[in-house]
């Protein structure tokens, strides 16, 4: 492929280790924000990062052992509440367990940032205006005047994405939940009652009257955290509450919190500032017409619900798996046709799914909530079980030349397997797989129509080290062994 000119749209983690991946294959990337540095404002809270996703990528773009330096692998522990100060649920991660460790937000795009090349960054770059400009390539018209056209546009930049409509008319809606964004500084020290009941951790207090509020330690003492409602996304306005007004904030809250024991109340008014973030996301699951020279990631392409801590999961893994696309395949075309199937597959679960328990979460359309408490260390288990199927199923895919044992020789094969959202297919000597998958025990099991010298189904058992790949196969005329390696694309 000749080196294209690609263009990603925001520097968030996923549009920064997408620029990181790109430039570990060696092709050129600029990236463009429309922050000044990457520090220049508040990035937000904590975030636990999925040893299946997540991690994943981060282990891809060589940057795991940096994040588990400042990972917090304590605060993964979980408390439950009612709004009468109830504890109705707790988890304590196993000695040991780093399947979802926090990082603060800000901490997690400054790693990310440190490790791609400066000069790639246009920060101050504010995008306004995106549109075709021939031949698959697309312009890119910025606040401060600069203008650039590009062969592929990746779109990184949020729910509010700018890049987003030139593959889709969709746009998100809003949840009907609205959350305060609150920071408690030195919270051991100023504001002792919000340390104790938060302790280590995240802390969930879930009212049955449309309320709630979510704390979770942060790094250097700070505990951050969310006050939550049920209400519409300009309920400020209509109140006529300014963030910059305290005393006006806290009385909105209090009156809105009425009947919440007073040991909760420091969480309404002890807040070092108030950020109105209502929240947004996007219908699932995505979907869009591929169009030549533009994609998404992450929120651009699939904005969801904050349960299940999916978002930024989701976003870096979808970074680096378009960025090994562009790598290895001949054209940006089979690229996108690549990585769109799968990350739109995959996210589209998980957004119905975290759509549903926000709304479910604040009573929007359901009583029923006791579903709604997850287990934790179910999901532990899932995100490591999750993170070796995905490496197995990394480590088959491609192109095996294979040579079956027959009687008299051998007989050639080729087996092609490709990832899908859910697992694997695949096709050998061009007939269409029945099945492909690793059983519990890592082994590849695998079932194929055959028709000579007897038409059947052919079941195969194979196990892959590395490059190599050995088996056996029940064919109609008994067991064939097999082996081969992988066949190198130039």
């Amino acid at each position: 492929m000749i080196s294209p000119n690609i263009a990603i749209v925001g520097a968030g983690p996923g549009g920064l280790i997408a620029a990181r991946m790109l430039q570990r294959h060696g092709i050129d990337v600029t990236v463009y924000d429309a922050d000044a540095t990457a520090d220049a404002r508040d990035a937000g809270g904590s975030l636990d990062l999925h040893a299946d996703t997540g991690q994943i990528a981060l282990t891809d773009a060589g940057l795991l052992d940096a994040f588990m330096a400042v990972a917090r692998v304590e605060d993964q522990s979980k408390r439950n509440m009612d709004r009468h100060g109830a504890v109705t649920g707790t988890f304590e991660p196993e000695e040991g367990d780093t399947a979802a460790p926090e990082i603060d937000r800000g901490q997690l795009r400054a790693l990310i940032a440190a490790h791609v090349d400066p000069a790639s960054v246009r920060w101050g770059h504010k995008l306004v205006a995106a549109a075709p400009a021939g031949d698959g390539r697309h312009r890119l018209e910025f606040a401060n005047g600069a203008t650039v056209e590009a062969d592929l546009v990746i779109g990184a930049d949020g729910v509010w994405s700018k890049v987003r409509p030139l593959v889709s008319d969709g746009g998100p809606e809003y949840s009907g939940v609205s959350f305060l964004d609150v920071r408690y500084d030195d919270a051991a020290r100023r504001h002792p009652a919000v340390a104790q009941l938060v302790d280590r951790g995240h802390l969930f207090v879930r009212g049955d009257d449309g309320n709630a509020i979510i704390a979770q330690r942060n790094s250097n003492g700070v505990i951050r955290g969310y006050v939550a409602m049920r209400t519409d996304h300009d309920w400020a306005a209509q109140a006529g509450v300014r963030m910059d007004d305290r005393a006006a904030v806290h009385a909105y809250l209090l009156k809105q919190f009425d009947g919440w024991v007073p040991e909760l109340l420091p969480f309404l008014t002890e807040s070092e500032e108030y950020i109105d973030r209502a929240i947004w996301f996007m219908p699932a699951p995505p979907a869009w017409e591929r169009t030549r020279g533009v994609t998404l990631l992450g929120d651009a392409a699939h904005a969801m619900g904050p349960f299940g801590g999916h978002g930024v999961n989701l976003a870096l893994l979808d970074a680096v798996e378009l960025a090994h696309a562009i790598a290895e395949e001949p054209t940006l075309d089979d690229a996108l046709r690549r990585y769109e199937p799968v990350m739109q597959a995959r996210a589209g679960g998980l957004a119905a799914s975290s759509n549903r328990a926000t709304r479910a979460f604040f009573g929007i359309g359901t009583d029923d909530i006791e579903h709604l408490a997850p287990d934790h260390a179910e999901e532990h288990r899932r995100y490591i079980e999750g993170a070796a199927d995905y490496r197995r199923i990394r480590a088959a895919t491609g192109t095996w030349q294979i040579a079956f044992e027959v009687p008299g020789g051998t007989r050639p094969a080729e087996l092609s397997l490709q990832a899908t959202h859910d697992g694997l297919a695949g096709a050998l000597d061009g007939t269409p797989l029945d099945s492909a998958y690793f059983d519990t025990e890592g082994k590849l099991r695998i079932r194929v129509a055959v028709e000579e010298p007897i038409p059947g189904t052919m079941p195969c058992e194979a196990t892959i080290d590395g490059d190599n790949i050995t088996g056996t196969a029940e064919h109609p005329m008994g067991t064939l062994p097999f082996s081969g390696a992988r066949k190198q694309t130039a």
